[in-house]
């Protein structure tokens, strides 16, 4: 990726997943219940070999894969990488049993994963999470024959609610993280592979600004045991990051995607809707802010780039978390005003139901608030600041 510019075997890549996304799965899309998993949807990125590569990319191949996506069919790219997000903690930390037991199902779409970190009182402070694994010495699957997946070292049982989970309450399985108090704030966190059919978990949808499924989960003291654990107990917090400094770049490129869609919308109509005399184009003010927005876009893109090679050449590097944080606060930020103004510049005609605009407008807002607030962003990034300066001055 030499000066940032994709080579033409990335650039037709790009072009031919844009066409796949307008033309295959945006129809998918449509036939879609918002609020509901769109199953179907989810089946075909499995039939197109997409939800495979999400597990073999690397962070940059995953940008590309998010962008293109989201440039043709927002909901193609939510659904993929909502699979990618609920299932990566599996792929990385998951046990030899749990990988071949779940991992087959999300490839192919059959299967939906969750990533359930947020909960009422700890949305953007995920340290602070208050879901409660409580030990039960007869361990999960202790009582009984050990369905549950518990053993002879014991299990827990969760009891709390999770808010705010993307494909809940209809995913086939939770990545849980649930506090088990092996130390304080984030040092006492552990993360659980609970499947949906556990005894004492319940779900309810929220009527959300989405078009896909997000609801809340009730954890009745639902078993869990170490067959259960995704990585060591005390660990789960150092899984979640692990999962967001990978995905928060390429939640930027979701960004990036629909920033250029908006952008090449406006170009198109701007070039070529009459207006005093002339079209809207040739008026200073719309030429000047067209430019501004395609300035930020690329802008945008870039840092997303940079950001994923930065993971790809060194995932475990400390510059990652902030290099990550920079690329989905600019991405999210930019995309919010570029589909703005491609609004303000279209007119009456962006806000009917059913145009590209209008689908945008309700898209781009939440980008902004989930896998960590802009604010929450703009601490990670201060923080890295701050500690490299400390680390020079010792």
């Amino acid at each position: 990726m030499a000066g940032f510019a994709l080579d033409p075997e990335q650039e037709q890549w790009c072009e031919r997943l844009r066409a796949l996304a307008a033309e295959r799965l945006g129809p998918l899309a449509g036939k879609g219940e918002p609020g509901r998993v769109n199953r179907p949807l989810l089946a075909a990125l499995g039939e197109h070999g997409l939800l495979e590569r999400i597990f073999s990319a690397g962070a940059l191949e995953l940008c590309l894969l998010r962008e293109s996506l989201a440039y043709g069919c927002t909901e193609a790219e939510t659904a993929l990488a909502l699979q990618g997000l609920g299932a990566h903690p599996v792929l990385r930390a998951g046990s030899a049993a749990q990988r071949e037991r779940w991992l087959p199902g999300v490839r192919a779409g059959r299967t939906v994963a969750a990533f359930a970190l947020s909960e009422p009182g700890a949305g953007s402070d995920a340290a602070a999470l208050a879901l409660a694994a409580e030990p039960d010495g007869g361990g999960a699957g202790g009582r009984g024959k050990g369905a549950h997946g518990g053993g002879a070292g014991g299990g827990w049982r969760l009891t709390g609610e999770k808010r705010w989970i993307s494909n809940a309450p209809e995913a086939d399985f939770y990545t849980v993280f649930a506090r088990t108090g092996e130390g304080p704030g984030a040092k006492g966190v552990s993360a659980f592979l609970v499947p949906a059919d556990r005894p004492g978990l319940t779900g309810e949808p929220l009527d959300m600004l989405s078009p896909h499924a997000i609801g809340s989960l009730t954890f009745d003291g639902v078993p869990v045991g170490p067959k259960d654990l995704l990585g060591e107990p005390g660990r789960g917090f150092r899984v979640a990051m692990e999962t967001l400094n990978l995905f928060r770049p390429s939640v930027g490129a979701f960004a990036v995607g629909m920033a250029r869609a908006a952008l090449d919308a406006t170009v198109a109509h701007t070039a070529h809707r009459s207006a005093f005399g002339g079209v809207l184009g040739d008026l200073q003010a719309v030429a000047h802010r067209v430019a501004e927005m395609a300035t930020r876009t690329e802008a945008a893109r870039l840092l997303v780039y940079a950001a994923a090679g930065a993971y790809d050449a060194d995932s475990a590097s400390p510059d990652v978390p902030g290099r990550a944080a920079m690329a989905k606060l600019l991405a999210t930020e930019t995309a919010q005003y570029v589909v703005d103004h491609a609004v303000q510049l279209h007119g009456a005609v962006a806000l009917q139901r059913g145009h590209l605009l209008e689908h945008l407008y309700r898209e781009v807002r939440a980008p902004r608030i989930y896998e960590g607030a802009s604010e929450v962003q703009r601490t990670i990034i201060a923080r890295s600041l701050y500690g490299r300066a400390a680390g020079v001055a010792r």
